[in-house]
């Protein structure tokens, strides 16, 4: 039986809660209002998690997110992570995403394509970025819409959540819309 644990803190956007086990971080949830919500939120997730202090390598990864919430470029890329059992397309599309650099964006269709899957598929890399149960660690908040709209966001906070760390990152969004030139992957469908 595998022991789960996590941990509630503050950041410089809200409270954000981490679980974890032997393999790696396994959920992770954005900043909320308040240390209850963040927790609730993350123990509908992990519900026999307990609450333990975090061992050395996941306060690495706290600090990591409380310097991301400060504006400072962090990247999660080498963060194990324990995904449990996904979706095998969901699996691949986490793998892509998570090669997405800071202020990098893509589009759902260029994920997709880059996996060999036809714009009919977009929909699909949607649905896998709404269930990404290591938010910012899979960065699904640079996966956007291909008209220029960031898209849904299922944090707290939702769109106006994704914006905001987009902003983070450098990159201009002004009404739900990336306003300037950055770095995108595939810029079709």
């Amino acid at each position: 039986m595998t022991v789960e644990s996590y941990h509630v803190f503050r950041t410089a956007a809200g409270f954000a809660a981490i679980g974890w086990n032997a393999k790696g971080i396994n959920r992770f949830r954005l900043p909320a209002g308040s240390a209850q919500e963040a927790e609730r939120a993350l123990l509908r997730r992990l519900p026999g998690a307990k609450a333990v202090s975090p061992l050395a390598p996941v306060q690495a990864v706290i600090d990591d997110v409380l310097r991301y919430f400060a504006g400072e470029q962090v990247d999660f890329a080498g963060v194990p992570v324990d995904l449990g059992v996904q979706e095998p397309f969901f699996e691949r599309v986490y793998g892509v995403v998570r090669q997405l650099g800071w202020g990098e964006t893509a589009t759902y269709g260029a994920i997709a394509r880059m996996l060999g899957a036809g714009p009919e598929f977009a929909r699909d890399v949607g649905q896998a970025m709404a269930a990404n149960p290591v938010p910012l660690i899979i960065p699904c908040h640079r996966v956007t819409a291909a008209n220029g709209r960031i898209g849904g966001f299922s944090a707290p906070g939702g769109a106006l959540s994704k914006a905001r760390m987009l902003e983070i990152e450098g990159v201009e969004v002004k009404d739900g819309v990336v306003t300037r030139e950055m770095p995108q992957l595939g810029l079709g469908f």
